[in-house]
């Protein structure tokens, strides 16, 4: 039976991802912060759906909470990076911890994950890993500056990681939502510097636009917004033949970015 780790696994894609492997006969090792106190309600779900899913605490800004979650779930076959984090609001508005903190869920978290469970996949010596980008790893606009150049990082840390990693038998993809039906928008933190945010009363407009435009397509019985679009392109790389993996795959709506790769990669692969 082939094991499966999924961070952030408490809502969203993370959570039914670990329900659709579980399904597929895995070990899903589904991970999440604070198991026992504020997702409670979460793991137990999650332990009540299905025997083949273990909730495991894993804390992506935590090396000593990312370490013992790795000794105690040891060799996985797959590891999908799926926690992430998204931050609100004009550049000069936010804090630098809040800065910080952006960058530290989305990029230092997957190195810390992906470097925990590396030596056991080099060892044996096959592995698929899959980092939850975004489309906004290919695009940049207003409002969302720290979480467009995040997920910018995260696409150059995981072509790099994937070229290094081939040679040893482990595949790397990314896999870059659009807007999905989940609590991620919502959720975003808003900027702490509120006098400089007054300045930016035009930015703020543009964001209500923004969020108004995604509400709408996620609202659209016929746009590709559920999560488990994303679900299904993951079990497509998991399900595919090693070494011929994607370096990206684009799930659901798009802006253009699935041109942008192809021109990206009409350079690139020369």
């Amino acid at each position: 039976m082939k094991s499966i780790l999924i961070t952030g696994s408490s809502t969203g894609i993370g959570f039914q991802a670990a329900k659709h492997f579980a399904n597929q006969g895995f070990t899903v090792w589904a991970t999440m912060r604070n198991s026992e106190t504020k997702n409670t309600e979460a793991a137990q779900s999650l332990r009540d759906y299905s025997d083949n899913i273990r909730v495991v605490e894993l804390d992506v800004t935590s090396d000593d909470s990312v370490n013992a979650a790795a000794e105690k779930v040891g060799t996985v076959d797959v590891l999908i990076n799926n926690a992430g984090y998204g931050l609100g609001g004009a550049i000069e508005t936010l804090a630098t911890d809040q800065f910080k903190f952006q960058f530290d869920v989305n990029v230092t978290g997957v190195f810390r994950v992906t470097k925990a469970f590396l030596p056991a996949m080099r060892e044996q010596g096959s592995g698929l890993i899959i980092m939850v980008s975004s489309i906004a790893g290919r695009l940049a606009g207003p409002g969302f500056g720290a979480y467009y150049a995040s997920k910018w990082a995260l696409e150059g840390l995981s072509e790099s990681l994937r070229m290094e990693l081939a040679p040893l038998g482990i595949d790397v993809s990314i896999v870059q939502p659009g807007p999905f039906a989940t609590n991620f928008l919502p959720n975003m933190e808003p900027p702490k510097d509120l006098a400089v945010a007054s300045a930016y009363g035009h930015l703020a407009e543009a964001q209500q636009q923004f969020m108004e435009t995604v509400k709408s397509l996620v609202e659209d019985p016929e746009a590709p917004t559920d999560p488990s679009v994303v679900v299904e392109d993951f079990d497509a790389l998991v399900n595919a033949s090693p070494g011929n993996r994607p370096v990206r795959v684009v799930s659901g709506l798009d802006f253009g970015v699935r041109a942008i790769n192809a021109a990206i990669e009409q350079v690139t692969s020369n």
